[in-house]
């Protein structure tokens, strides 16, 4: 990657390097989203007394960085990937982006919604043919920093443990483990055409 001025100085600082997307904007994102490890690895060289901008870790972070919101936005930009897509749902509705930056635990319980559960839309081909809609923490994580259009997946990742897996934590009383769907969800997510799996259907 061939560092601008700006870029190095940003670096030097410890600032995130934002890299802009290559999709229309027609679904909320984060500027922030996918920024996390190369952040870390920045704050890391300085804490040493290094140079960010002359330090190949950071630069191999920095390329991966903008390899991969390169690769997302060209698949975003596909009609096909929109389809019967929760996350598009979810990202490209303002109503429920605007709830989900209102409130961070009906943000929290989104991501919750989101892990160890599926996701049907509601319509007669896809319950036929039986397709359904996942994502892991992490990527849950990201969804909700992008509705939202702020942080990364870090902000909600494993915020609904509670002294599980000897994590020391203790999430505020309005934030539900990962796997909940309160009722609340449930209905928006009913408004959007989504419906949830049950594992004994």
């Amino acid at each position: 990657m061939v560092y601008t001025a700006d870029l190095k100085s940003a670096a030097r600082k410890g600032i995130r390097v934002r890299v802009p997307s290559l999709v229309p904007n027609i679904m909320n994102k984060s500027p922030e989203r996918g920024t996390f490890h190369s952040q870390c690895r920045i704050e890391d060289v300085i804490a040493e007394g290094g140079d960010p901008a002359t330090d190949e870790d950071v630069q191999r972070a920095l390329d991966l960085e903008r390899m991969i919101n390169e690769h997302q936005a060209q698949r975003e930009a596909d009609e096909r990937w929109r389809e019967n897509n929760l996350e598009y749902d979810l990202r490209s509705t303002k109503w429920i982006c605007d709830k989900a930056k209102a409130s961070d635990a009906y943000a929290q319980n989104i991501y919750a919604a989101l892990c160890n559960q599926d996701w049907q839309k509601n319509e007669v081909w896809p319950l036929l043919k039986g397709e359904t809609y996942s994502c892991s923490w992490r990527y849950a994580g990201g969804i909700v920093a992008d509705m939202r259009e702020e942080g990364d997946y870090i902000n909600w990742y494993c915020s609904g443990i509670s002294g599980e897996q000897g994590i020391d934590y203790e999430p505020p009383l309005t934030f539900v483990p990962e796997g909940t769907v309160t009722e609340e969800i449930q209905e928006d997510f009913f408004k959007l055409g989504w419906i949830p799996v049950d594992e004994h259907d």
